[in-house]
């Protein structure tokens, strides 16, 4: 089963509680922080088109 890591977004009232929530000033800093924490946390990012980017963890 899949797991939600974080959450990146420009709109922090877009989102709450659950996972991480990383708040970024505007859409390029939320991108390059969402790509970096992939690779980080081997992850994968989902863009779910409002303004929020999720990374999901597929490891067991």
């Amino acid at each position: 089963m899949a797991k939600i890591v974080a959450i990146i977004t420009t709109e922090h009232e877009k989102v709450a509680g659950g996972a991480p929530i990383i708040i970024e000033p505007d859409n390029e800093k939320r991108e390059q922080t969402a790509f970096l924490l992939e690779k980080i946390l081997d992850a994968t990012v989902h863009d779910l088109k409002n303004g929020c980017l999720i990374l999901v963890s597929h490891q067991h």
